[in-house]
């Protein structure tokens, strides 16, 4: 009865090798441990995310807010990083295959997270948006709050 070729182990560990090592240098180019921070300055790595970032800066937000603030869940850890893993392979994919909008768009389960996060830090301010049943709807007229022009 014939096994497997001996040489089949060797190449796997090659292989295995050469992907966790491309991923590491990739991580280690491209600042990735930077995401797992809370500083703005991580989001303009990539160029597309500069003016996002100066309007913010220059926005009514940029004193009380950071970008996790509003873009990141805060139900949980799991949540935050899961996240920012996810919006990580998204950006990392459509920056590598250059297969991205530009300007850069948000999606629709982002579109959610900010707004649970506007009503986290606004329902006290607006009596209204605690209480609704609906979905709050700020973004209909707040859409460009915190990266105003």
């Amino acid at each position: 009865m014939e096994g497997k070729p001996k040489s089949y182990p060797k190449i796997l560990f090659a292989l295995l090798g050469v992907f966790i090592g491309a991923g590491l240098f990739t991580f280690i180019y491209a600042d990735g441990y930077s995401y797992f921070l809370n500083d703005p300055k991580a989001c303009i790595n990539c160029h597309i995310m500069q003016d996002s970032y100066e309007r913010w800066l220059h926005g009514p937000h940029h004193h009380t807010a950071v970008c996790n603030d509003c873009h990141a869940p805060h139900d949980s850890l799991v949540a935050k990083y899961w996240s920012k893993a996810e919006n990580g392979f998204w950006h990392s994919k459509g920056f590598t295959f250059n297969d991205f909008h530009e300007p850069i768009q948000i999606r629709e389960v982002n579109v959610k997270v900010v707004l649970n996060n506007c009503v986290r830090c606004h329902a006290g301010i607006h009596q209204d948006i605690g209480r609704s049943t609906e979905k709050p709807a700020c973004l209909n007229c707040h859409r460009e709050a915190g990266h105003r022009r």
